[in-house]
């Protein structure tokens, strides 16, 4: 698989790194490449799931709905309503709650949380991530430990259509990607309906507050408190 490297010294693994939960999918997540990279990849990884074995058959909640190719480890914990829409793969103790909706191409790790009334669709979630209410993940990647509020949006699409760029450091890179939501690095937090609009990069630990609405690259172990306005946190030891 073709992919570009890391621009500005945004590699994959200066945000994130693939647990050993999602090893079987290493080959389609080079740590080197620019991390954007990694959303297209997302169904290419889930159309090698072809040639393993089915998980073991489990008996569904009456309101839990499954269609097309949907890996659910035995141990998920299933609420009494869910739309689960293959290709995904949902790993081991992550709980899904009452409404979420998987809309194909979705691959979740370890002890995740799949919230209420929640979407998500092209998406990759690392171990850890919390996703617990009312928001839309869309073409993103979340890294480990990664926490959304409720109603947080990922905006993945331009009102103009066009291909989404990323701004960073007075350049711009093209990601040749029409939709693109948002990366977040390991342990990076969005407050209560904040929006991240297309093409949002958050470092590692990088927090936006409640109801911004967020552009462009907020560095590791910054704040982002209203629009274009960043604070630096102080490390954790």
């Amino acid at each position: 698989m073709a992919f570009s490297f890391g621009w500005l010294g945004m590699q994959a693994d200066s945000f994130f790194t693939l647990p050993s939960s999602l090893t079987r999918f290493a080959p389609f997540f080079p740590a080197t490449a620019a991390p954007w990279v990694w959303i297209p990849a997302i169904r290419e990884a889930l159309a090698a799931l072809a040639s393993l074995p089915p998980p073991p058959p489990r008996s569904l909640p009456p309101g839990v709905h499954v269609e097309g190719a949907v890996y659910l480890d035995p141990t998920v914990i299933l609420p009494p309503t869910a739309t689960l829409i293959g290709p995904a793969w949902i790993g081991a103790r992550t709980e899904i709650r009452p409404g979420a909706y998987v809309r194909g191409g979705v691959i979740v790790g370890e002890d995740c949380v799949l919230g209420n009334a929640c979407e998500f669709k092209n998406c990759l979630l690392l171990d850890g991530v919390q996703v617990p209410h009312f928001s839309y993940v869309g073409d993103s990647v979340l890294g480990n430990r990664s926490h959304l509020g409720a109603g947080v949006i990922l905006s993945n699409l331009r009102l103009d259509r066009k291909p989404i760029v990323v701004h960073a450091d007075g350049l711009v890179q093209e990601t040749g990607l029409r939709k693109f939501g948002a990366i977040l690095g390991d342990e990076a937090e969005v407050g209560c309906n904040a929006v991240l609009n297309p093409g949002s990069i958050l470092g590692k630990r990088a927090l936006v507050m409640p109801t911004v609405a967020f552009s462009g690259v907020l560095p590791a172990n910054t704040l982002a408190k209203v629009r274009s306005s960043v604070s630096h946190l102080p490390r954790r030891d």
